[in-house]
């Protein structure tokens, strides 16, 4: 029998809410990407767990042993239990009543499989005791050890009941996906037939969940994909993933992290922030990125206009759109213009100039030193001034 070892796992305060649940005659079963990541390898971010007990008896059983009971989703079944400062999100077991492609109505369950059934993908039905016997009620193990993303039973009514998880699909072929077995034809004849179920969702969900997609290593193959698919056309009108692989490429020669909106950028397409519901502070940054990609200012210019990230963000996306390396010089150029300082100001300039003929002159003489390379200084640059 498989079990997992980590240290999430045997931490006092995870047992002892587990313990609270089973002192009271509980089932108290971790499930989904704490278990997933974990048999990949992969870090664990977030503790899931799932119980055949009714919220309010999750609440009573944690407080009668001293853990504090938070209901951050009493309607849902969801009691936040916080021990130690961990919070624990613990869930009783559901079965969809009815769904509209965008939310269910749930019911509480009392067996594990019927709650592993109302889930999305087999890897993410994978459920794990206290003591780390994994349990598997749906045979999805071997799809998560071959990092192969297969929807549970039928693809279609899995979309049909929330539209929102062929992006989902996506996202996690993108980030534990085995890129090269490729993507399983079920599902994505099954997404390609309801593309219509995507104009249903919320833009903040469709939103956060590109973004998300986005970030991981490398999501080319699953724009790919959607693209394929008429998915990426349906909820990015005009985008274009043809740079997206060159980005990639650029970020690792660059040592640039990677980074959702970024790739977002590059990807373009009509009102982008409007469509996904971006912030004012993401779409800000999307505009600067584009628009300075656009430009023909050099890195170093680039460097003094945008500064650091910025400007290595729009070089980074003209080099993908012209599919050019990344220059040896970038880094250096890109910051000794973050750095530069104009040494000319309005006042030096008066009282000879005001007005709009003060900005116009001021800017001549900030491309005067621009093009030398931030070389010239204030007294060769007022020397003609007058």
């Amino acid at each position: 029998m498989m079990r997992i070892t980590a240290d999430w796992l045997t931490n006092p305060a995870t047992q002892a809410v587990c313990a609270a649940l089973e002192a009271g005659g509980a089932q108290a079963l971790f499930v989904g990407g704490c278990v997933r990541n974990t048999l990949m390898g992969v870090a664990v971010s977030d503790i899931d767990i799932s119980t055949d007990a009714r919220p309010e008896r999750v609440m009573w059983l944690a407080e009668s042993a001293g853990i504090k009971a938070v209901p951050t989703g009493i309607e849902h079944g969801t009691i936040t239990l916080v021990q130690d400062g961990i919070p624990h999100e613990v869930t009783t077991f559901r079965r969809d009543v009815e769904t509209d492609g965008r939310r269910a109505v749930i019911a509480f369950a009392d067996r594990v499989e019927e709650d592993a059934a109302r889930r999305d993908f087999t890897m993410n039905a994978i459920y794990a005791r206290s003591d780390g016997t994994v349990l598997d009620p749906l045979g999805g193990l071997p799809d998560l050890l071959a990092r192969r993303v297969r929807f549970i039973g039928d693809a279609r009514d899995r979309i049909r009941e929330d539209y929102l998880r062929s992006l989902r699909y996506f996202r996690f072929h993108a980030w534990y996906g085995d890129a090269a077995e490729g993507f399983d034809p079920e599902a994505l004849a099954a997404i390609a037939e309801n593309l219509d179920g995507l104009s249903r969702l919320s833009r903040e969900r469709v939103g956060g969940e590109l973004l998300k997609l986005l970030a991981a290593a490398d999501p080319a193959p699953s724009a790919a994909a959607m693209r394929s698919t008429g998915a990426l056309g349906q909820l990015l009108p005009g985008a274009d993933d043809r740079a997206l692989a060159p980005l990639v490429h650029l970020e690792a020669q660059s040592g640039a992290a990677p980074d959702g909106l970024r790739r977002l950028a590059v990807l373009g397409g009509v009102d982008v922030a409007e469509s996904l519901r971006l912030s004012r502070a993401q779409a800000k940054r999307f505009d600067q990125m584009r628009e300075g990609a656009s430009s023909l200012m050099s890195p170093a210019e680039l460097g003094y206009r945008l500064k650091l990230p910025g400007a290595r963000d729009a070089l980074l996306l003209r080099q993908a759109w012209s599919e050019q390396p990344w220059p040896e010089v970038a880094n250096d150029q890109l910051a000794t213009g973050a750095v530069a300082h104009f040494p000319v100001t309005a006042r030096d300039l008066m009282p000879a100039y005001q007005g709009a003929a003060l900005g116009s002159r001021l800017a001549e003489l900030e491309g005067q030193w621009v093009a030398s390379g931030f070389a010239l200084d204030k007294a060769a640059l007022l020397s003609g001034h007058r």
